[in-house]
């Protein structure tokens, strides 16, 4: 079967100190760094072993993943499994990005995201234009602040036509239709962010063939619904895969909505659903 994974582990901290992050600037201790290295070789080494389905694995830490070598090599890894379809990561792109070089870069994806006021701008744009260079599929994208409207604009212009550029609305704000309009500009598919959407007795594709995955293996339909359907390690999870309906009222983050049968979204990332990559990007 084709089995989507979206891993996050214990990681929590972050290099950078967003004031919209409950994780900035967070140091985990050496035991926690050492449980998450360990948390995601058994994770790797799990995905190698099962070769009864066709995976696809975004990695979603917490904090900043490609800063940890251990990220770093499990990316390279699971790319060259040939029943790994696509394995892709969200990062603020902080790292050095020579190490995709040993990655397949066919299954190899990066979901970036430039923040303002963290790095300097022209080294951010560097990063980006590495990845284009290097043949390395990714998307770039912002948080829709209104401060953050210009470097938008100024990224868009800098950036390749092809390389698309997201806007996630920023958690509770409210956007008049006049700026909604002006980001509109800039991700034709902002509409999609700007608003949460329903979803209460939807069906989603969450928990029957996307599922996510903690650190102790512990298999639940997405990272925002807590009930509990199985673990990863001792196959108890697959029993409970089946279509199932959306519990909750709304669904406000991308990583959740996409997945939604109600909306487009599966044809319009088609190919690029994990790495926010729109068809034909």
């Amino acid at each position: 079967m084709d089995l989507t994974l979206l891993y996050r582990g214990p990681l929590a901290s972050c290099d950078y100190d967003c004031p919209y992050c409950p994780f900035a600037k967070r140091r985990d201790t050496r035991a926690a760094l050492t449980a998450d290295r360990a948390a995601l070789e058994r994770f790797t080494a799990w995905a190698a072993a099962n070769t009864r389905d066709r995976l696809s694995v975004l990695i979603t830490p917490w904090g900043e993943g490609l800063v940890r070598s251990w990220y770093r090599r499990a990316l390279v890894e699971l790319s060259h499994l040939p029943h790994v379809r696509r394995v892709a990561i969200q990062t603020n792109l902080s790292c050095r990005t020579a190490w995709t070089a040993d990655a397949d870069r066919d299954t190899l994806a990066l979901w970036c995201t430039y923040h303002p006021g963290q790095t300097p701008y022209d080294r951010f744009l560097a990063k980006c234009r590495e990845l284009t260079a290097a043949g390395v599929r990714h998307s770039v994208g912002m948080v829709g602040l209104p401060d953050h409207l210009d470097e938008a604009r100024r990224l868009r212009g800098d950036l390749p036509a092809e390389v698309y550029l997201w806007i996630n609305a920023a958690e509770g704000h409210r956007y008049t239709d006049p700026e909604a309009a002006r980001w509109t500009e800039i991700d034709p598919l902002f509409p999609y962010s700007r608003h949460p959407h329903r979803s209460a007795g939807l069906p989603c594709r969450t928990g029957e063939s996307v599922v996510s995955v903690d650190g102790d293996g512990t298999v639940r339909r997405c990272h925002f619904v807590k009930a509990e359907l199985g673990n990863l390690y001792d196959g108890s999870y697959r029993a409970a895969l089946r279509p199932r309906a959306c519990p909750l009222a709304v669904c406000d983050c991308h990583i959740g909505y996409v997945h939604l049968e109600t909306l487009p979204l599966y044809d319009v990332f088609a190919g690029g659903v994990l790495e926010r990559v729109p068809a034909g990007g």
